[in-house]
């Protein structure tokens, strides 16, 4: 009993090791266009959005197709950092993570 708890405590750290290097993992992704720029954490904590360009000038279609691909660049990215991350913590290979 008291090796399950011992197993248990040492995951939650390690867990807890692992949030805390996916919060110090910072990247950027930037729209084919080059218009937006999307800077986020591992956690997936979007850190900053960066527009490129006069707004006057874009169609609200555009931005928004440019916004919503570089968001789900990121978070994919975010997802893959994550699983690489806990692959290497835990030993194990977990589906939907990679």
């Amino acid at each position: 009993m008291f090796d399950k708890m011992k197993s248990l405590w040492d995951m939650q750290k390690k867990m807890q090791e692992l949030k805390r290097e996916l919060d110090g993992v910072i990247f950027e992704v930037e729209s084919r266009d080059k218009t937006v720029k999307v800077e986020m954490n591992g956690s997936q904590e979007i850190r900053g959005v960066k527009i490129q360009g006069n707004l006057a000038d874009m169609k609200n279609s555009v931005l928004e197709a440019a916004l919503k691909d570089t968001l789900t660049q990121a978070l994919k990215r975010s997802h893959d950092i994550a699983a690489d991350k806990m692959k290497s913590v835990t030993g194990l290979n977990i589906p939907g993570l990679t």
